[in-house]
């Protein structure tokens, strides 16, 4: 679909949205006539969970107020084919958010309508509500974009009126507009952003009030049964309990009086990020980032409020929080093969494919890494740590993925084991961040040719020897072995606990 920066016609409103920032999927028809009732707006939130500082739903409410019709939100679980591979450990968290959200709605009077179907539930309820206006924001991945694309055709096939707008409300600089293409690095994708990220990066305004909701009430929810229901039908990876769900929880992460990351961490972000024994220097932000439980332009805000504080730190932040995470979007949204060796620029497939052949010290099959049963000690306990605790330290990330390279047949496996493992069992995992990540690991994405040597090629290389002289390897592996036994022994309490009161509720 092309890109387009003009709202629909007859539905034009002066916007708080920048208008770079909405693209029209379907133009409809506009206002309804004189004296008819005007169709509610619809926005279909997909990536961006949240209320609060969410242009899409900034956007879906101005067009409402410009035929004074009614607002709704609706959010359809993927179907299992869709689904992005989720696991127990993702939809939980998924839901248990959703579910607060539906109850800040319920505050705001903004119904809120959750499809189980699989999103072509879309279509219909636009029909029944007769709504005027599907707004719906921004993913570069492929299942989201197949989804959209196949509602808008049904739109436009059985209810050609309906207006179908697109917001990218995730990045701060909207994808189409940071760059028209692939782009090679940071340092070219850097100085596109900075050119235009003063005229984005701006506070948002309020949610206004909306007009009372006379439509078709959404069902009610019994989200206890459907959570349940959900994850027990998907693959029993377990949820995490050291991040809560939710706007109220992403703010207290990023603002906390307790242990907010810019309120209390920051002073240590430039020195300490890079250094696997110093977990808590990092922001802890990236669950509410994948999940939009809080937006990354609040986050970068916010940092520059604080910037006379912890200048360098801020600095660093705002580079990875939109430099290097939006340089991830904009891969994904230029590559269709974000997720493949075919993704990889031409120099690293040939360096790649040259050295294919090269024997390995070790080969292990993907039974035997996700187990964690390889020679090495710190790989061993890096991937513990995403298995037991959902998240694994940024800077093993990398070596991580280089040595399975290093121990599997060639690169095309490589990639495919270390996506596999990424998206099982990190809470953000099935992100553009982390396809990225895999890639620059792998295939040296946003990076240079290197040095050649065996397997590697001219990608660039990690080994143990290196990580020692880092960080204190032996206190990153006694870390992880003690936050594995704790969350081992947490568990174990938890199923006795269950078990107990099972066996009173069946003497009961």
């Amino acid at each position: 679909m092309a890109p387009s920066a003009s709202p629909s016609p007859g539905l034009a409103v002066t916007a708080p949205v920048h208008q770079a920032r909405v693209r029209v999927l379907h133009p409809g028809q506009g206002l309804p006539p004189a004296g008819a009732k005007p169709g509610p707006v619809v926005y279909w939130m997909l990536r961006d969970q949240r209320l609060a500082d969410n242009w899409a739903l900034l956007h879906a409410a101005s067009l409402a107020a410009a035929s004074a019709a009614p607002l709704a939100v609706a959010f359809s679980l993927f179907p299992k084919p869709f689904l992005l591979s989720a696991r127990r450990r993702q939809l939980g968290f998924l839901l248990r958010g959703l579910r607060r959200l539906a109850a800040d709605a319920a505050t705001r009077r903004i119904p809120f309508f959750l499809l189980t179907g699989g999103p072509m539930e879309i279509p219909a309820l636009m029909q029944r509500l007769g709504a005027s206006a599907l707004v719906a924001d921004f993913s570069p991945l492929r299942p989201v974009r197949e989804a959209l694309d196949a509602v808008v055709g049904a739109l436009c096939r059985d209810a050609a009126s309906v207006a179908v707008h697109q917001v990218d409300a995730h990045n701060v600089v909207p994808v189409w507009t940071a760059s028209g293409k692939l782009e090679y690095s940071a340092k070219t994708f850097r100085s596109k952003m900075n050119k235009v990220l003063d005229e984005y990066l701006v506070e948002f305004p309020e949610l206004g009030e909306v007009v009372p909701w006379d439509r078709e009430q959404p069902k009610d929810i019994d989200w206890d049964t459907l959570i349940d229901t959900v994850c027990s039908q998907a693959e029993d990876v377990p949820e995490i309990d050291w991040c809560e769900p939710g706007e109220a929880a992403a703010m207290e992460a990023l603002l906390g009086t307790k242990d907010g990351f810019l309120t209390k961490r920051i002073k240590s972000y430039d020195s300490d990020r890079n250094y696997p024994t110093k977990p808590m220097a990092l922001s802890g932000l990236s669950p509410y980032l994948h999940f939009g439980h809080i937006s990354a332009q609040r986050c970068a805000l916010e940092a520059k409020k604080r910037r006379h504080l912890s200048p360098k730190s801020v600095d660093a932040f705002l580079e990875e929080l939109i430099i290097r995470r939006e340089l991830a979007d904009n891969f994904c949204y230029y590559q269709p093969h974000y997720d493949s060796v075919a993704g990889a620029w031409e120099w690293a497939r040939k360096t790649l494919k040259d050295h294919a052949a090269d024997k390995r010290e070790h080969i292990y099959t993907r039974e035997q890494l996700e187990n964690a049963k390889t020679v090495d000690p710190l790989w061993n306990a890096s991937q513990l740590e995403m298995v037991h605790h959902g998240k694994m330290h940024g800077f093993m990330r990398m070596y991580w993925a280089k040595k399975i390279l290093e121990w599997t047949s060639g690169p095309e496996e490589a990639l495919s084991i270390a996506i596999y493992l990424n998206d099982k069992y990190h809470i953000d995992g099935r992100d553009p961040n982390g396809y990225v990540g895999c890639m620059w690991s792998i295939c040296g994405l946003h990076d240079q040719g290197w040095k050649e040597r065996p397997v590697f090629g001219k990608i660039r290389y990690m080994n143990y020897a290196g990580c020692k002289r880092k960080f204190d390897v032996d206190a990153y592996i006694s870390y992880v072995k003690r936050l594995v036994a704790q969350l081992k022994k947490r568990k174990s309490e938890e199923s006795l606990n269950s078990a107990a009161k099972y066996s009173k509720s069946e003497k009961d």
